[in-house]
């Protein structure tokens, strides 16, 4: 049997070029995920490892797909060589079926977490170097006068949210957090 496992990060982003690929590798059954590569506890992935069998091969779009972490994989890897699983990755062009597949795979982890590790530390210097010359990170914050504004325009219930960005440059989610804190403020000191 050809598993295919695919994931994304978030419920905002889509699995359909990972769908597309899978069906034509010949995938015959698929386990989806929404949620981050970093979880090691992912009930979907869990649920196929257990499916596994003999000969089975599982298959992914990316190397980054099924793990985050070189460590991850390798576990996955051994697990699949004991379940006796071949595990293809698509777009990284791996196949354990073969002695070079199995370097190539352990060798590709390795770098993709090196990868990582390089623009986490580049992020965390950055982020640093600006707070020594009195600069934060985050977004700009919004005019509390717009802020306000959209409150009032929104209380009135005669426009739309949309309106009400278009008209103070608010974002919904900005009103929306601003709202929020209304009424635990309200409730706080009620």
């Amino acid at each position: 049997m050809i598993f295919g496992y695919a994931r994304v990060s978030t419920q905002d982003q889509n699995l359909d070029l990972q769908l597309d690929a899978f069906s034509k590798y010949g995938v015959e059954e698929v386990f989806q995920e929404k949620m981050s590569g970093g979880k090691k506890d992912r009930p979907q992935l869990e649920k196929m490892i257990e499916k596994l069998r003999k000969g089975d091969k599982v298959v992914v779009y990316k190397l980054d797909r099924i793990s985050r972490s070189t460590k991850h994989l390798i576990e996955l890897s051994d697990l699949f060589a004991e379940k006796q699983v071949n595990f293809i990755s698509i777009q990284d062009q791996i196949d354990t079926a073969t002695p070079m597949g199995r370097f190539f795979f352990r060798t590709m982890a390795s770098i993709a977490e090196l990868e990582r590790d390089i623009i986490r530390d580049r992020t965390k210097a950055g982020l640093e170097s600006a707070r020594a010359r009195g600069r934060k990170g985050g977004r700009p914050k919004k005019d509390n006068r717009q802020v306000e504004k959209a409150m009032k325009l929104y209380k009135t219930e005669q426009y739309t949210v949309k309106e009400i960005e278009e008209m103070t440059t608010v974002s919904k989610a900005t009103l929306y957090r601003a709202i929020k804190k209304r009424k635990e403020m309200a409730i706080l000191y009620n």
